[in-house]
């Protein structure tokens, strides 16, 4: 009975934001079993990602100390190596498949990663720390991994664009932005609650609230304007 409660109250959120996108997606949806493979990916990627922090932190902790060791280790450690290893993910299961034909693709793609390692980390949270981390984590580290991967998201369904017009510049850029963006906004969001700063502790919430409005903003301008990914002239 407490593993289905905590099961449920871990997956839940993830599951309820994976619908709403998924449902924007009105031009053309994806097939809802590259959907769940991209998910379990996502999941999957907390191995790495865990083991590749561990190898950081172990070097990182070596050479720095103070107040900085939380910096560099919200952006150049957590940060760096779980949205590394979800962009790992979703390009290696969606950049080639024949359904990534429309740019919002890219932020549909982006969102089941991020709510599969969401969903996997916020199970072994809340079995680990328990039921009371369910309402935190479901209204914010759960949407926050989903905020970061809007903007992955963006940035790789327009690489795919640039590629179908064969400027390999503007791809290259496009998938360093698609890395980029997301690593600075989790950084920064895991770096205010590492900090101990309480004035940074305030700016944390008007943070989210601003990155929400703004993910959300992204994901309905997007799909409302959704274009096929096909060879532009210029």
């Amino acid at each position: 009975m407490y593993l289905r409660m905590v099961l449920a109250a871990a997956l839940l959120p993830a599951v309820v934001l994976m619908v709403l996108i998924y449902r924007l997606d009105r031009v053309e949806r994806e097939p809802i079993g590259l959907l769940l493979a991209l998910a379990a990916a996502g999941a999957f990627a907390c191995i790495p990602a865990s083991l590749i922090e561990s190898f950081l932190m172990a070097f990182v902790q070596r050479a720095v100390s103070g107040e900085t060791l939380a910096f560099v280790e919200a952006f150049f450690v957590v940060a760096l190596a779980e949205e590394g290893c979800k962009l790992f993910f979703l390009k290696k299961l969606s950049w080639r498949s024949p359904a990534f034909d429309y740019r919002f693709d890219g932020i549909v793609y982006a969102v089941a990663v991020s709510l599969g390692f969401a969903a996997l980390e916020n199970v072994m949270y809340i079995s680990s720390f328990g039921l009371e981390l369910a309402v935190s984590r479901g209204l914010l580290a759960v949407p926050g991994h989903m905020t970061f991967s809007v903007f992955m998201g963006l940035a790789y369904g327009d690489a795919k664009q640039f590629e179908a017009d064969g400027d390999e510049a503007n791809r290259r850029g496009s998938m360093r932005r698609a890395l980029l963006v997301p690593m600075l906004l989790h950084g920064f969001y895991d770096y205010c609650l590492m900090s101990g700063s309480e004035i940074l502790a305030l700016v944390f919430f008007g943070f989210v609230v601003a990155l929400d409005v703004a993910a959300w903003r992204t994901v309905r301008g997007r799909s409302g304007r959704d274009a096929p990914i096909t060879r532009r002239f210029f």
